[in-house]
């Protein structure tokens, strides 16, 4: 592998904006290639930090070693399959895909070239962070509230693709069992697709998981409460207030961690570790992305029944 990795960006927008910056400041990676369907766009975010602007995808692959999609969630699926098989190891925005049939092929694809595909669920790195990971037992119950005003911004997908897979990936990462039952309700408030949902999830291993998340309320709300036998864990992460009634160490100071305080960059870097063979997997890997997309799916599903 060469000493210097040569990353690229699809999609020239906020995030995509983001990760070319951060590229350009990890260790032994170059920002070398931006893609957009916009060439003005591409070209001012690759003249930043020193790459160059494409907008066709074959020669856009053909100048990267690694590749950050960041476009609409839409594209991901496909933009993803074309980087995996032209050998690239990608780092896919959330969600993986838009359809179960695409993330199942960019799993597929990926471990059978022996690429790294990783999902970008940078809440993770927050809550590594907490010690949530690290607690000596499953919680029993979660319940999230991830609501925010109305946004011009990831509109191709609902408010479940677009917020609420967050804690339905942390839900999942909490407990080894798979759901077993989904209730939803749910409505389109200013758009054609979900801008409201609560749902219910219960697992096979009777673990529960409440969500709420919007994109049509008229103030903003992130909250996460947590339910062991011996005690609960409630963050309110915008008035920045922590109770933790459990005798579980968990760290009040998180949001100061330095790998909490820069999420993407902590994605980011695991991610190239991983390409590396410096760490055994990515922060989130394409197939814990799949997982939470089928849970999405579901909840979808389930608001639609």
């Amino acid at each position: 592998m060469t000493a210097i990795l040569r990353a690229g960006v699809v999609g020239a927008g906020v995030f995509g904006g983001h990760h070319a910056a951060r590229y350009a400041e990890l260790a032994g990676v170059a920002l070398a290639a931006v893609l957009d369907t916009h060439p003005d766009r591409a070209r001012a975010l690759a003249e930043r930090h020193g790459g160059e602007a494409f907008d066709d995808l074959g020669a856009f692959l053909a100048a990267v070693d690694v590749v950050s999609v960041a476009s609409p969630a839409v594209s991901h699926g496909r933009v993803a399959l074309a980087a995996l098989r032209a050998g690239k190891c990608v780092y896919v925005e959330k969600p993986i895909a838009t359809t179960l049939e695409d993330a199942d092929a960019i799993v597929a694809e990926a471990a059978g070239r022996g690429l790294v595909a990783a999902c970008g669920f940078l809440e993770r790195a927050a809550f590594q962070a907490i010690g949530l990971f690290d607690a000596p037992g499953p919680p029993i119950r979660l319940e999230a509230a991830r609501l925010g005003p109305p946004s011009a911004r990831n509109l191709d997908v609902s408010v479940v693709l677009d917020l609420m897979i967050h804690d339905l990936d942390l839900a999942l990462a909490l407990t080894a069992a798979a759901p077993l039952a989904v209730e939803a309700e749910g409505a389109c408030i200013a758009n054609r697709r979900l801008d409201t949902v609560e749902a219910e999830i219960t697992f096979e291993d009777g673990f529960t998981a409440r969500a709420r998340a919007s994109r049509a309320a008229q103030g903003r709300e992130r909250t996460l409460r947590l339910i062991w036998p011996e005690g609960d864990l409630t963050i309110d992460f915008l008035a920045n207030t922590f109770e933790n009634t459990t005798p579980f160490a968990f760290d009040a100071g998180f949001a100061a961690v330095p790998a909490a305080r820069d999420r993407l960059g902590t994605s980011l870097a695991r991610f190239i570790a991983a390409v590396r063979g410096d760490a055994p997997a990515p922060m989130a890997s394409a197939a814990d992305g799949l997982r939470a997309l089928d849970l999405a799916l579901a909840v979808e599903q389930a608001v639609g029944g």
